[in-house]
């Protein structure tokens, strides 16, 4: 069980870039929060940079079955999957994308609908557009984000 004293913080890390899982060690070492990458078996060779790593088997969805399952109350997950943060959000985890963007249940309804109509026109046969490469701005957004989410829980400086 999580000591509930200290602020967790868990990775989707299959499709995380790299520059987000450096920032979030980082902050991590300065919030001393414990940090937990949770990865499919089938990453097993990617670069391990520091905190707890957890390998799951390669089927899909089990990373975010694990995720699920293993969150709590005011802890923080990183991910893109707007399916996991909707079944997050009410469990009082705090949920935000690699890019920055915090998902509330304000707006997780209208990202949920995006999506559906996206893979509806993609049955249909037609092309939609993948998200946009990851920039530095991308970064410096989940970073303040991320900051912020810290800050508003705990009170440390951002």
């Amino acid at each position: 069980m999580k000591n509930s004293n200290k602020k967790r913080m868990i990775i989707d890390a299959d499709a995380c870039p790299v520059s987000v899982k450096k920032a979030v060690l980082d902050i991590c070492r300065q919030s001393h929060a414990d940090l937990i990458f949770v990865a499919s078996l089938a990453h097993a060779g990617s670069e391990r940079l520091g905190g707890k790593w957890v390998f799951v088997d390669a089927v899909k969805e089990e990373a975010d079955m694990y995720i699920i399952n293993h969150s709590a109350k005011h802890d923080i997950v990183v991910t893109q999957d707007y399916g996991l943060a909707s079944l997050l959000l009410p469990k009082g985890v705090h949920v935000l994308s690699p890019r920055g963007r915090i998902y509330t249940e304000f707006n997780i309804g209208n990202l949920l609908q995006d999506r559906y109509l996206s893979a509806k026109a993609r049955k249909a046969g037609s092309r939609t557009k993948g998200p946009p490469r990851f920039t530095e701005e991308d970064l410096m957004s989940f970073t303040s984000s991320l900051k912020k989410i810290l800050s508003n829980d705990e009170g440390i400086d951002s």
